[in-house]
């Protein structure tokens, strides 16, 4: 999958000292630089008009009794009167009216995930308490699913190795560098005059007009993983609007986004060894090694025979190494991907001996996150939904947030480095992304989170979280002040609610009656097979897609 050019990092290096990414031609949005409006214009007009929904794309079971319908927002709020876009939004509403409190907006991180759907997870992951007091409510983000989304043309099949921008074996970027820039070419040749409006800042103005549109003084939230600085951002931007909010496996709003991103290469070499140890454990099963020690040296093994030759599987696709890398990162993200993990390892480790890959184990490969296999690839899209359209959210977001660094140089030393300090990610976390070569400037600099407002926020955090590691968390919970309290839960993965903690009554303590501890609080974690079997059942995880 990924035959990259085989120069050597010295070399390249050498050449590109002086080398920046093409930015492509300067806009009308790059001048609009300003700051966040303090708020948002209540909407006006009718109600939103709900009805059924559209076809479920995702794969999550839908409540019956889930309904749909679309608001209009302005493209850009600064210019509330222009172009307007449509935001799709969903609810359940609670079987109590009697005990209503308000809403409950959702967000399942991303960005790029559509979150329509997550009412009906939520209606199954909350407790009878929490359900009587609210009204859940989804929506699509800016740019994703049903709210008039972005796309960058890309062939997922061909491009799938590159989404994520997983050096060569050598650690050669030149591959990178050219998907970067055509991929920035393509976005703004698709999507242009969407792109610099895709973002977090102008999401949350979006869920302001949610919130006004369904006739509320102010919302409750509960975001995960990408969802926590969504959250932040609207705290921040709207104080006086909000309820009780709750933010699982945060992000650092001071690392936005190339520091979060590169945060990841220690946050794996700090979850790996709890995959390793289960294998460990179960060497009977799965004959890679006896201590986390020789389990991690038949790991190191087949990675680098996949990068030497990579094993070629049904749909005329390659596995390589880094198809390997990026499905154990995945695979980190919750303990019940472990049984997987281990069993395709066993299965690659015979392969490259002379077997074949058990294709079930590669088909449920596609259970590691909304965006299934290493690069994202989710088939042909729909009428309504490009199929790159996830990805093209994603870099509109995180490329329209912030302003990159376009050096070529910068990003090969700081592979390099990361190459050799955290092996197990391969530089990939510190690579050039599209970012880079973008063909706009930010439209407003990014939102300051503040601990600015009202006492009513909660984080959730694992220690050891893949994607979002702690000092992510801490960063966001030093930020928010005294606006915040953290619940840190000793336990590896990605997302903490409906595992089985006592993060779980703390959270639905504060969501039924506002009550919120003193002061931080930490969790022992809940049994190992307590959190697999709950981790099964999804009630509510926050996506690994990247964020």
């Amino acid at each position: 999958m990924r035959l990259s050019l085989r120069s050597s990092l010295t070399l390249f290096i050498a050449a590109a000292t002086v080398a920046t990414v093409a930015a492509g031609p300067t806009t009308q949005a790059e001048a609009r630089i300003g700051t966040p409006e303090p708020s948002v214009a209540e909407a006006t007009g009718a109600a939103p008009i709900w009805g059924e929904c559209p076809p479920v794309e995702s794969g999550i079971p839908r409540d019956p009794r889930q309904q749909c319908a679309t608001l209009q927002v302005p493209l850009d709020y600064r210019a509330p009167r222009g172009r307007s876009i449509e935001i799709a939004i969903s609810r359940i509403g609670t079987a109590q009216p009697g005990s209503r409190r308000g809403i409950l907006l959702s967000n399942p991180g991303g960005p790029g995930v559509s979150g329509l759907d997550l009412p009906s997870v939520l209606a199954v992951g909350l407790p009878r308490e929490v359900l009587d007091r609210y009204d859940l409510i989804g929506f699509d983000p800016r740019g994703v699913g049903r709210s008039t989304p972005v796309t960058c043309g890309l062939d997922l099949a061909r491009d799938n190795s590159l989404v994520l921008p997983y050096p060569a074996p050598d650690g050669g970027i030149e591959r990178n560098v050219a998907f970067a820039r055509n991929t920035a070419a393509a976005c703004a040749k698709h999507s242009g005059d969407l792109l610099p409006f895709v973002t977090t800042a102008n999401t949350a103005r979006d869920m302001d007009r949610i919130r006004a549109a369904l006739g509320e003084p102010r919302l409750s939230y509960i975001g995960g993983s990408y969802g926590t600085y969504l959250g932040a951002v609207y705290v921040s931007m709207f104080p006086g609007r909000t309820d009780r909010i709750v933010l699982d496996s945060a992000v650092d709003p001071g690392l936005v986004w190339r520091g979060h991103l590169r945060s990841a290469s220690k946050a794996v070499a700090v979850r790996l060894p709890d995959l390793l140890a289960f294998a460990a454990e179960r060497d009977a099963v799965y004959h890679l090694g006896t201590t986390p020690d020789e389990v991690r040296r038949s790991y190191d093994r087949l990675v680098a025979a996949l990068d030497r030759q990579p094993l070629p599987i049904p749909g005329g696709l390659m596995f390589d190494g880094n198809t390997l890398r990026e499905t154990t990162r995945r695979g980190l993200s919750f303990d019940a991907r472990f049984p997987l993990m281990a069993e395709l390892w066993r299965e690659l480790t015979a392969a490259i001996s002379g077997s074949t890959v058990d294709t079930a184990i590669l088909a449920r490969l596609d259970r590691l996150g909304p965006a299934g296999r290493a690069g994202g690839h989710r088939g042909a899209g729909t009428a309504q939904t490009p199929a790159d359209n996830h990805v093209a959210a994603l870099y509109a977001v995180i490329c329209g947030d912030v302003a990159w660094p376009r050096s070529v140089a910068l990003h090969a030393r700081q592979v390099a480095a990361d190459r050799r300090a955290w092996p197990v990610t391969a530089g990939m976390p510190s690579n050039i992304w599209p970012c880079a070569a973008w063909p706009t400037r930010p439209v407003e600099p990014p939102v300051k989170v503040t601990d600015q407002g009202p006492r009513n926020v909660l984080i959730l955090q694992n220690t050891r979280d893949p994607i979002t590691p702690l000092a992510g968390a801490r960063g966001l919970r030093a930020a928010l002040g005294q606006r915040a309290v953290m619940v840190t839960v000793d336990q590896g993965g990605h997302g903490v609610f409906g595992l089985g903690s006592c993060a779980d009554e703390t959270m639905n303590s504060f969501l039924a009656t506002g009550a919120l501890p003193r002061r931080d609080r930490f969790c022992p974690a809940p049994s190992s097979a307590d959190a697999i079997a709950r981790s099964t059942r999804l009630p509510y995880l926050p996506s690994a897609w990247p964020l």
